[in-house]
């Protein structure tokens, strides 16, 4: 079955979301934390992000954008590390330091190879305005933007593969997930997305990530732009 529109994960697969995080949260907190480990602290701050989304996905409460979780998980991140004397305004800012991440190098081009045969949209956690605070920064163009905002929910629950089939009208094998997260890429499988999965083994920065799926995929990549080139892109 031919492929005909990519949907893609963004934090760790488009975007560099721990050295983006560290950098604004470095320069923000300066004035009250001068020593801070903002490498530890924006590990600290996501690994906060599945417990939030969870009491979404779990129906405990309604659906909240990621801005939101983010912001309320912050003063626990905050105070885990002892910084104190954060006004509002800062906290604020430091929500929007998601919004000012960098894509990793090959991305742009990549995306633009990928477009001339695909429709591409982002299927991310993210909602509409951090996808198009992201696109803008970083120069990707996308054709819709999927993902939480759209189906009002958090992956890896079914509407975010279902709902990213429908938009496009495409059977689900011609729709690929594209991830550097093997568990996301298996819950699109299940529905009965093609799958690709894209190394990013600096993502946790001295953590790692991912180097290779450990599920079976439809395309193992080392980046995006080595998609493309399986792609026939």
């Amino acid at each position: 079955m031919t492929v005909r529109a990519l949907v893609f994960d963004v934090f760790g697969t488009l975007v560099d979301w721990r050295s983006g995080v560290a950098r604004e949260a470095g320069r923000l907190l300066a004035p009250v934390a001068p020593n801070l480990d903002a490498g530890a602290f924006a590990d600290a701050w996501r690994a906060r992000y599945n417990p939030s989304m969870e009491t979404v996905r779990s129906g405990a409460r309604p659906f909240v954008d990621l801005d939101t979780l983010q912001a309320e998980s912050l003063p626990d991140v905050l105070a885990q590390f002892g910084v104190t004397g954060v006004s509002e305004a800062v906290q604020r800012e430091l929500v929007q330091a998601w919004h000012r991440l960098d894509a990793w190098p090959e991305v742009p081009d990549a995306l633009r190879r990928l477009r001339e045969k695909h429709l591409l949209a982002p299927n991310s956690n993210g909602h509409v305005r951090l996808m198009v605070d992201l696109a803008r920064r970083n120069g990707l163009i996308f054709d819709a933007i999927l993902g939480a905002g759209y189906s009002r929910d958090y992956k890896p629950k079914p509407a975010l593969y279902r709902d990213a089939v429908a938009a496009f009208g495409f059977a689900a094998g011609e729709t690929m997930m594209v991830a550097a997260h093997s568990n996301d890429l298996a819950a699109a499988a299940s529905h009965g997305l093609s799958t690709a999965h894209i190394a990013r083994p600096h993502e946790h920065g001295p953590a790692g990530g991912e180097t290779a799926p450990t599920v079976p995929v439809t395309h193992a990549a080392l980046d995006l732009a080595d998609l493309a080139d399986q792609l026939g892109c």
